[in-house]
């Protein structure tokens, strides 16, 4: 909620999403600034990794469908979405670039977790710039995935990220961004 807010945009009664290309996720230490906009922000965020394929997921069963969680950053182009926003056009463009889903290299097991309270940020240049908790989620994961699989049905490997707490913002060459779910390092990455 606080995010929407920061964004002075309305909070939404349904879950809002869009979707990434396989080519937007990346994995490596370095990421390279695209050279097609002026003004990138970082939004941290849980991911959920689907275990199962499945269709018209009842909430009550959206549990049975991933077995762990991860942690990343959804770049978007906030210039350019601005641009295609005014216009009333799609602004896919700004978040579905090529290597615009920093996606963790480890995932953790969700029977460690209470995902009802789980603690995240985000750090740049050791200055945190994000904290966020589950419990501030405005659907929980399963409500998320019940509602997804209505419109698209999820495969094994499938990545959902989220959702963003407040204080997302620009990143620059020459950052460095570690994300932490608790006190466990999940990414690190420079901004090259």
């Amino acid at each position: 909620m606080a995010h929407a807010a920061e964004m002075k945009s309305e909070v939404p009664s349904e879950p809002v999403f869009f979707m990434k290309p396989e080519t937007a996720i990346h994995k490596d230490e370095k990421w390279y600034y695209p050279d097609f906009s002026k003004e990138i922000h970082h939004e941290v965020e849980i991911i959920v990794k689907i275990s199962k394929t499945g269709k018209h997921i009842a909430p009550e069963f959206a549990g049975k469908y991933y077995n762990e969680i991860g942690l990343g950053i959804d770049f978007t182009a906030r210039d350019l979405q601005h641009l295609c926003k005014s216009k009333g056009l799609p602004w896919e463009i700004a978040k579905a670039f090529d290597c615009s889903a920093v996606v963790s290299n480890k995932f953790i097991p969700k029977s460690d977790l209470d995902l009802t309270n789980v603690d995240f940020r985000l750090n740049i240049n050791r200055n945190t710039t994000q904290v966020g908790n589950t419990r501030n989620m405005l659907f929980s994961i399963d409500e998320l995935i019940a509602y997804l699989s209505k419109f698209i049905t999820l495969k094994t490997g499938d990545l959902i990220f989220t959702g963003t707490p407040e204080g997302v913002g620009p990143v620059t060459q020459g950052d460095l961004l570690t994300g932490n779910i608790g006190n466990v390092e999940m990414f690190s990455i420079e901004i090259c």
